[in-house]
Formats: C-alpha cells, structure tokens, sequence
C-alpha cells in the first residue's frame, strides 16, 4: 500500500466533513481501511461486520459514504446496497471486493453503487475514491472498467439485448459520450474536443438523462449494451 506524508494533495479543498461507515466481515480488513483512513476531513461513525448491520448503521447514521465489501454473511454487501436505495437513503455507496468480477460490477451498478474499487487500492487513490464520491462523482477503477466494457462489447449477450427506451443523442453528445466509455475526466475530453471541463461536464449530464442512468459509468455500460459506441 502506498503511503502518502500530506493528504492535502490529494483532498479537494471545498469538501467538508465526510462521514464514513466500515462494512467487512473481517476485523483485520476493518482495520486496514480504518488505518488508510485516517486523513482530515474523514470521521469514522461505524463499523459492520454484515450487510444487516451495515444498513443498520446507514439507518441510524445516515453516513455520507460507505465502503461495503461484497461477500458478507447474512445480508452481503448488494443486498445491503439494494435496501439503503430502496430506503431513499441519500449515503453513497463505495462496493469493495477481492475479485475482479464483470458479474459484480454489473450487479452493483444496477443496484446504484457510487463506486467499485478492489482491495489491493492503495492509500492515496483510496483516499480519492472517497472524496470523489462524497463530491458526487462516480468511480470505478478504469482498467477494470474497460475490461468490462470490452467483456459486454464481444458478448453475445450484447447483441440480443432488446431495445431500450432512450432519447436520441446529438453528434456532439454522442462525442462526448464515445470519450467517456474510453474513462476519459471531463478535462481530458475537453482538451481532445477543444471544449471546457465545465462545458463537457454539461454536456456529460445530458448523456447520462438521456440515456436514463445515473452517472457516467452506467453510461458507458448502457451505451456498450445497445451498441451505440464500439
């Protein structure tokens, strides 16, 4: 794990307190993260050892973020997702896994998963997840990311996808969108279309309302599974 002496690099100086719930059934997991944790602006309000206490905690705390691990006894971590969105509970969830599965990302996109990151993450971009997320971005790691999309891309699966209800997108959105599924920020799309991040970042937000989903890495997943990017 990387370790970084000054984790003002790495926090966007608008982001305040951000509140955080620890859900692994793993005490020595737990206490991992806490340790990686341990940064300004972050406080710790809960720890879950399954998914039934995690969304205990969410109900009770009402965090601004959750790193919930997966496979988790009793009620695992997407079952536990499902019922902290069906609750109308405004907490962002971070899934955490050992395993680079297509099935789980999928899975916890569906369920409204804010982000998706695997357990050998090191401290700083740990640290960037969070602040991301609370900031309300999404994010997943990119390699795994494109490994899925190139996954949906030559599955036949993909192809027998039936038609989905989506507003038409105009050339210029359907740039920005081809740029997104490459995992590209607002500012590098910007500096390869000559466009500002803020102008993109508009442009990213009528994508993803016309394409129906959440953020942009449903975005991409969706845009891949009706093949209107290759």
């Amino acid at each position: 794990m990387n370790e970084i002496s000054d984790d003002s690099k790495t926090i966007p100086q608008h982001v305040r307190e951000i509140t955080l719930v620890l859900a692994d059934d793993h005490p020595m997991v737990r206490a991992g993260l806490r340790s990686m944790l341990t940064a300004s602006r972050i406080r710790i309000v809960g720890e879950a050892g399954n998914g039934q206490e995690a969304l205990q905690l969410v109900r009770e705390m009402e965090p601004a973020v959750v790193l919930m691990d997966i496979r988790m006894p009793i009620m695992d971590g997407i079952q536990a997702l499902e019922a902290i969105k069906q609750a109308n509970i405004s907490t962002r969830v971070i899934m955490v896994t050992t395993y680079r599965s297509t099935a789980y990302l999928l899975r916890s996109l569906s369920a409204g998963a804010a982000g998706f990151v695997l357990k050998d993450i090191s401290r700083e971009e740990l640290l960037a997840a969070v602040y991301s997320v609370a900031d309300g971005s999404s994010l997943i790691d990119s390699q795994f990311l494109q490994d899925v999309l190139r996954s949906l891309e030559n599955s036949e699966q993909s192809l027998q996808m039936p038609e989905e209800a989506t507003e038409v997108l105009t050339a210029r959105e359907m740039d920005i969108l081809k740029l997104m599924v490459e995992g590209l920020t607002n500012q590098a799309i910007g500096d390869v279309l000559g466009l500002s991040a803020g102008t993109v970042k508009g442009y990213a937000q009528t994508v993803i309302h016309k394409l129906g989903t959440n953020d942009r890495t449903q975005a991409a997943v969706k845009a891949i599974r009706l093949g209107l990017v290759k």
